[in-house]
Formats: structure tokens, C-alpha cells, sequence
């Protein structure tokens, strides 16, 4: 009899604990979900900034089409990649990456061809269109790293022991970080 309560007494502890295991789990999944939600936000955001900017480019300056087609190519291949929270694999946040990267490096071309052309530089709307894309990739890389935290706290608490065999009970797997560009450790050469 008493072996028996012991018994029941050990599976009322596991049962509980494995429930507050299961309960952390899903808020932190839920967090990471959240995170997500957020950087894709700030990406939509400055796709949403891409097209005024275009705009404004080519009613301000004889500009060179190549650079503004290449421009507005790449926000449409950035907006076609999509990820749903539950397929956070490092694959796809690759996959994603790479969209959002070749986006930034046509804005970044767009940027310094904009140099010549100092009507344009000078023309205010032009200028706000600039702060307010730089306010985005700032917003960007700040949803990003809060991101980055909130997959690791998830991963830490999925791969911990006991929450590992819960973890795996349920399905819950780890999930992709944002990682740097190729080639981002080295600085830009600037020429004038």
C-alpha cells in the first residue's frame, strides 16, 4: 500500500513538473512568434517605403533605370518569400535572408547613385524618404537581435534536461537564428 502511494505521489511530481515544462515551452514558443511577427513588420515596412522612394527618384533626377528596376525587382522577390512562425528552420531564415539582403544591397546602390545628382539630394522629400529608410533598417536590426534572443531562450529551454524529453514528447524543435551576410565581417570600400 504504501509503495503504492509513493508511486502516486512520484507521478503526481512529474506529472506537474512536466506541465510547467510544457506550459514554459509554449510561452516561449509563443515569444519567438511574437519576435517573428516583428521583424516582419519592420521588413514590410521599409518594402512599404521602397515604392516612394523609387518615385521620388524619378521625378527628381534623369536617372538610370537599370538601378530603380533592380530596386523595385528586388522588393518583389523580398515580399515573395514568406515564412510561417511554425517553419522557422535555419533554411528558410536563410531563404529569407537572402531576399531581404539582395533588397538592401539594391537600395544600397540606389543610395550612392543618388551622389550624383545633387537636385536630388537636396529635394526634402527625398530626404525624408532617406531618414525614414534609415530609421527602418535600424528598426530592423533591433527586431532582428530581440528575435535572436527569443530563439535562444526557446532553444535553451527545449534542449535542457527534462524539458528535452517533453520537448520531444510534443514536438516542439529547435528554431533558426538570423546569422550574418557572407562577407558582412569586412567593411565596404567607400570611393569617391
Amino acid at each position: 500500500m504504501k509503495r503504492i502511494f509513493f508511486y502516486l505521489i512520484g507521478f503526481v511530481i512529474l506529472a506537474s513538473q512536466s506541465s510547467c515544462g510544457y506550459n514554459t515551452m509554449v510561452q516561449k514558443d509563443e515569444t519567438v512568434e511574437a519576435a517573428w511577427a516583428n521583424v516582419q513588420n519592420s521588413y514590410q515596412r521599409r518594402a512599404d517605403l521602397v515604392p516612394n522612394l523609387v518615385n521620388t527618384v524619378k521625378g527628381a533626377a534623369n536617372f538610370e533605370q537599370e538601378t530603380l528596376t533592380r530596386v523595385i525587382e528586388a522588393r518583389a522577390k523580398a515580399t515573395s518569400v514568406n515564412i510561417s512562425p511554425d517553419n522557422l528552420t535555419p533554411e528558410n531564415i536563410q531563404r529569407f535572408q537572402q531576399a531581404q539582403g539582395e533588397l538592401s544591397g539594391a537600395l544600397s546602390r540606389l543610395l550612392v547613385t543618388v551622389e550624383k545628382y545633387p537636385e536630388l539630394k537636396a529635394n526634402q522629400n527625398f530626404l525624408e524618404l532617406q531618414a525614414q529608410l534609415e530609421g527602418t533598417e535600424n528598426r530592423i536590426s533591433v527586431e532582428r537581435r530581440k528575435f535572436n534572443e527569443a530563439v535562444q531562450d526557446y532553444n535553451t529551454t527545449v534542449r535542457s534536461f527534462p524539458n528535452n524529453v517533453m520537448a520531444g514528447i510534443f514536438g516542439f524543435e529547435r528554431k533558426g537564428h538570423f546569422q550574418a551576410e557572407a562577407g558582412a565581417e569586412q567593411a565596404p570600400t567607400v570611393e569617391f
